[in-house]
């Protein structure tokens, strides 16, 4: 089944193809390196040490300490607290990290009022396709469930990964390409979870075996979620109809392991049925004359839909990785990385049991960098990505023409230590072409970014960081030519097609205290964008919006940070917030900006035993734009424990326990197209087992 899904990308496997080929030219030695174990050892046990957290999207190797920028990283115990379903909703409760909430499906990061294609979602550095970035309805292809590691980054190390990543970088690392050998010759891992707000029951497990220079690794997901309720006095009910989500993932990976690399492959498989709530099919017909919206007269009594009909994406991605490291692989060269995959996705919606409009995205990207050995004191890399994306809509909401859309970026990132300096500084150039192809319109955009950055060890324990990036990011093919209804957002779109690059400059500054019983970290930020592209409402008519993407000046301009106080060896206090204020220069206000928010945390462990108890309070929402409508704010009490023993033989287990929304408050994301008919969910007590072998 693979093969036939994937036969089209064959041309799109050439560039895979050689970058493998590079890597097996220059890694002629890597066959032999067995032979040569005891010098590699020698030269090994010479070798500085790695932080204890490192950012692997860092393209050195960093720790999140050494970043000059804010970076998030949820790994280990902390992980598996705060996973969700959705990659949204597990990054939502970290700060200047929200997320566009549509349902339980589909949920999408927002970094710093940013979402879209201004935020990249990464598999292990390879770019995630699927249709997240055209519509908040539509579900990112990434199980939270796999992840071992999610790093949120910003800043130089972020713009290599893109130059239209302004919001930010996510990057998911899992284990489906192994890049070692299991010591004992396997190891594995296995969950099982379950909740009361939507009855869901899920279930991971993941395995690794190899001998000598072989590794292979399965692992898998199944989640099945019934309608989730909200809190107390919602007028729609107590749950939120089409909530649900019915979510399969399964991976299987095999890989060559040597003294100096690794090469492997993997093939995904991710199915999902989820519901889109709030569909109106009021809606059918309408469309825009000018900049006016217009439905054409009822003819006879209107159709009476059942609230609970709604309409169902079932969707299928299919997913072919390819990763490679080669260590020392040229004179003067430390690291030759390889990132590459193809990917085959389709999503029907199906309203009243048949398919009203199928979206498909047939993508390939590539990936190398080149890390080089110190010159002159500078340590960094270069690299070359280029991508494909075919992407077509077909159906009733085919409000997109088919389009192709082309990239290709060369980039370059340094850094330098002097004393208690690191100075880090990243360029990147990328060329776009975005084709239509039923009106045969193409537009081309270039663009060249440069970020530079320095933190400063001032103190021991102590850093102060500041970096500037000016990132130029060209128009989504959606942006430039979407034309029709879109009865998911409650919209029709209009695309424009002499759109211009945005160009954005954003200054951080951020100051971090590592260690001792006060620890901190804080930052402020201001972007100003150059021809921003948003979605303007030029028209509303009974809850159907007339979107228009149009370029204006705007400007972000926040703080986000927590500060922790341990008030004995076993319990700590945390304080936590953000806020964005996100405004047109010209007057107004971006829409569904998050609100203001701050929170109180307070942790303890003892023993085996270890608990959390926090009130996070988020703001009303009265900034708000044309046609939008103000949010209240609320107040959440959420709480959790955990239990860590060991087995018999060793392995370690964990038994936690999670409380969310406690006192059942009815709540609303002001981030959401959705937002009144899909409120948040009311109280939630989830529990869950996890055993590591």
């Amino acid at each position: 089944m693979m093969t036939s899904s994937l036969s089209p990308f064959r041309p799109a496997l050439r560039p895979v193809a050689m970058a493998v080929a590079m890597l097996a030219v220059a890694g002629t030695g890597l066959a032999q390196a067995q032979s040569a174990a005891s010098a590699d050892a020698s030269a090994a046990a010479a070798a500085p040490s790695l932080p204890s957290v490192t950012v692997s999207a860092s393209g050195l190797q960093l720790g999140a300490s050494e970043m000059t920028t804010p970076v998030t990283v949820l790994e280990g115990d902390e992980l598996v607290r705060r996973r969700e379903a959705t990659l949204g909703e597990t990054l939502n409760s970290e700060p200047g990290i929200h997320s566009s909430h549509f349902g339980a499906g589909a949920s999408r990061p927002i970094i710093r009022g940013m979402d879209g294609p201004r935020v990249r979602v990464l598999s292990d550095g390879a770019e995630l396709h699927d249709a997240s970035t055209i519509s908040p309805d539509h579900a990112v292809v990434s199980e939270p469930l796999l992840a071992t590691q999610v790093e949120v980054l910003r800043g130089p190390s972020a713009l290599v990964y893109g130059s239209g990543a302004v919001g930010g970088v996510v990057n998911v690392l899992d284990g489906k390409i192994p890049t070692a050998i299991p010591e004992k010759g396997y190891e594995g891992s296995a969950e099982l979870r379950a909740n009361t707000g939507a009855r869901e029951g899920a279930g991971a497990v993941s395995l690794t075996g190899g001998a000598g220079n072989l590794a292979v690794h399965v692992e898998g997901v199944t989640r099945d979620a019934n309608d989730y309720r909200v809190g107390k006095g919602w007028s729609g009910g107590s749950k939120v109809p089409g909530s649900f989500n019915r979510t399969d993932t399964g991976s299987v990976g095999l890989s060559w392991v040597g003294d100096r690399g690794y090469l492997g492959a993997a093939y995904t498989r991710q199915t999902a049925k989820y519901g889109l709530p709030g569909h109106n099919h009021g809606f059918e017909g309408c469309g825009a004359v000018g900049n006016r919206l217009g439905c054409p007269p009822a003819d006879g009594p209107a159709e009476v839909h059942d609230p609970a009909d709604v309409p169902v994406v079932d969707l299928r991605s299919e997913r072919l990785d390819v990763r490679g490291e080669l260590r020392n692989p040229f004179v003067g060269f430390s690291a030759l990385r390889l990132r590459a995959g193809v990917t085959d996705y389709v999503h029907d919606e199906v309203e009243d049991g048949a398919i009203s409009t199928t979206f498909k995205n047939k993508a390939y990207d590539t990936r190398i960098e080149l890390q080089h050995e110190p010159i002159a004191g500078f340590k960094g890399l270069v690299g070359v990505q280029t991508s494909q994306r075919k992407f077509s809509a077909d159906g009733e909401e085919a409000y997109v023409e088919p389009t192709i859309t082309r990239k290709t970026g060369l980039f370059v990132l340094e850094e330098y230590r002097l004393g208690d300096w690191r100075f880090e500084g990243a360029l990147r150039h990328d060329r776009q072409t975005a084709e239509a192809q039923t009106t045969g319109i193409e537009r081309s955009h270039n663009g060249t970014s440069a970020s530079i950055g320095a933190v400063w060890r001032f103190m021991p324990g102590y850093s102060a960081g500041a970096s500037f990036t000016r990132a130029s990011r060209a128009p989504t093919a959606e942006e430039l030519y979407a034309r029709g209804l879109h009865m998911a957002t409650s919209t029709y779109e209009r695309g424009n097609a002499d759109l211009r690059s945005e160009t954005s400059q954003n200054v951080d500054l951020s100051l971090k205290k590592t260690s001792g019983d006060t620890t901190f970290g804080v930052s402020v930020f201001h972007n100003k964008i150059n021809n921003y592209i948003y979605g303007r409402t030029l028209d509303a008519l009974d809850g159907l919006q007339l979107l228009q993407y149009s370029q204006a000046d705007a400007t972000f301009t926040g703080i986000e940070g927590q500060v922790r106080q341990a008030i004995t060896r076993n319990l700590g206090i945390t304080l936590f917030g953000d806020t964005v204020r996100a405004k047109l220069d010209g007057g107004g206000n971006l829409p569904r900006i998050p609100a203001t928010r701050a929170g109180l945390r307070l942790d303890a462990n003892w023993a085996a035993w270890e608990g959390q108890v926090e009130w996070v309070q988020v703001a009303r929402q009265n900034r708000v734009a044309e046609f939008e409508t103000a949010t209240p704010g609320y107040g959440m009490l959420n709480l959790g424990a955990a239990y860590n023993g060991k087995l018999a033989n060793g392995s370690p287990w964990q038994l936690y326990i999670k409380g969310y929304n406690l006192t059942d408050r009815l709540a609303y994301a002001h981030t959401s197209f959705i937002k009144s008919a899909a409120p948040l969910m009311g109280r939630n007590i989830s529990v869950g087992v996890k055993v590591a072998f």
